[in-house]
């Protein structure tokens, strides 16, 4: 079997439009949620999300091919160009096309384009629906878009798993890779659903917080956590097989070592009250990686900030890992800061991971103050840390029952 390696990142965020101003962000406990503006929300009751904030799509394509895309290709696009430059990656000179691939998620494909063009059909007739209505709407287009942009012939595809997509993504390039079927894979995912009909309809659903207060709305683990706010963005990194990275002399991050991936098979919105789906998920992915729960230093949690999710969670880490070893390890979500980028969340979050590995250092969950008894464990509260982390998981749960968990890895040049 080969080896898989991360070798370039790329990242549009609420906390930064790069890989790098994402992870300054982290671990600064950054909070990029505040009240919307990409429309007037006052009547969904629902008043923050975390948007991508001073983003220019022109840095990364013509200004007539934005007119022909949703949000969250555009977003794709500008992250997969940066982990290319980021790579070193040249197609045609030092990798072949025709063996580099592209799956890149979304959990719901271009919702602001459908809403837009449902309302205008409505208004105006069927005769006026946009001629890029399709392609501009449905989920594989990030994915499509961005083998198109920098010329990867090999597999390309879009999994689409709710809120493991992303995590599915990577795992399934890893899969790839490993099995000889390509060298080089563009994997992540991208999201833009804060718009009337995304927010009104998971706010339907009750997911999401009706707090206010922007440092008291993303709060994963908190007994007051009342529901989860909506992010948006991408996030792309490039996995290699590892002699393939060594012979051009690349950068390597961090090492892809174990993927886990099954069903709850249990409920459409809500995990399983034992933790059984997602710890048995986070076992296979120790399992794959050869490792022992002891040896897990990193958790980026799923931890949503819903009431069901995240005191299930917790009993899921303590099923993989055994209740005395699941107190030793440092847990934390990402989404205190960047709210929940649904189908991108498993990427940006494997890239905390990435920095957690290469820095020593985990970032924090924030704006933390309530205990709650159903969640019992180190959550890395308010502040982030320096600690030895040379293993690290993320987990990824969606609706559906879907899990999802990665395990990387730190790159010590072996």
């Amino acid at each position: 079997m080969r080896r898989v390696v991360i070798t370039g990142q790329g990242a549009v965020t609420p906390l930064g439009n790069t890989a790098q101003e994402f992870w300054e962000g982290l671990k600064a406990g950054k909070n990029g949620i505040a009240p919307i503006t990409h429309f007037d929300a006052s009547e969904t009751g629902v008043t923050v999300a975390a948007e991508v904030k001073d983003f220019d799509p022109t840095l990364y394509m013509e200004k007539k091919q934005t007119k022909r895309m949703d949000a969250f290709s555009i977003y794709g696009i500008a992250a997969a160009k940066q982990a290319l430059a980021d790579s070193g990656l040249v197609l045609g000179e030092n990798v072949d096309p025709h063996r580099t691939g592209v799956i890149v998620s979304s959990g719901i494909g271009g919702m602001t384009t459908i809403q837009e063009q449902v309302i205008k059909m409505k208004e105006r007739g069927p005769k006026r629906v946009a001629p890029f209505f399709v392609p501009m709407s449905i989920g594989n287009m990030a994915a499509g878009n961005i083998s198109i942009e920098i010329g990867a012939k090999g597999v390309c595809s879009c999994v689409v798993t709710a809120c493991a997509s992303a995590t599915n993504a990577i795992g399934d390039a890893f899969r790839s890779i490993k099995h000889g079927y390509q060298d080089v894979i563009f994997a992540g995912g991208a999201e833009a659903t804060i718009c009337e009909i995304g927010i009104s309809g998971f706010a339907a659903l009750t997911a999401l917080t009706t707090a206010e207060d922007p440092n008291r709305a993303s709060i994963p683990f908190d007994k007051e956590r009342g529901g989860f706010v909506m992010g948006e963005g991408a996030g792309v990194v490039v996995l290699e097989e590892l002699e393939h990275a060594k012979a051009r002399g690349a950068n390597i991050l961090a090492e892809v070592v174990g993927y886990g991936a099954n069903s709850d098979a249990y409920h459409m919105t809500s995990p399983t009250p034992d933790g059984s789906g997602a710890g048995r998920c986070m076992l296979l992915a120790m399992e794959e990686a050869g490792i022992s729960p002891e040896q897990v230093d990193y958790i980026n949690a799923h931890g949503t900030g819903t009431p069901t999710n995240d005191g299930a969670e917790t009993t899921a880490i303590k099923y993989a890992l055994g209740e005395e070893v699941a107190k030793t390890v440092a847990i934390s979500s990402s989404k205190s800061m960047t709210g929940h980028l649904l189908g991108a969340a498993g990427a940006i979050e494997a890239m905390a991971c990435v920095g957690a590995l290469r820095e020593n250092f985990v970032p924090p969950t924030i704006n933390y103050q309530v205990a709650d008894e159903a969640c019992d464990l180190d959550y890395v509260p308010n502040v982030g840390r320096e600690r030895q982390v040379d293993y690290a998981l993320t987990n990824s749960l969606g609706f559906g029952g879907h899990n999802a968990v990665l395990c990387l890895k730190k790159w010590a040049g072996e």
